[in-house]
């Protein structure tokens, strides 16, 4: 899987994997989570986004099967 830090107050990375259209967030505070059959062009808009949090919360939260897969730290 692909992972970009990205500048936001909320998110730290994102990920992508393209073969499983699988998306993962990773937030400041740990919380790892994996958005499932998400297309590509949505995480382009995701990391092109001037305000990551807010497009994530309007355009991929509401919109994706998602499960948590844990904590990351460091």
């Amino acid at each position: 899987m692909l992972r970009q830090r990205v500048e936001s107050s909320h998110i730290a990375t994102v990920g992508y994997d393209e073969e499983q259209r699988i998306m993962e967030i990773v937030f400041r505070d740990g919380r790892v989570y994996h958005f499932l059959e998400v297309p590509p062009e949505r995480v382009l808009s995701l990391l092109r986004a001037e305000s990551k949090g807010r497009f994530f919360n309007a355009e991929i939260k509401p919109d994706f099967e998602y499960r948590a897969v844990g904590r990351r730290w460091g």
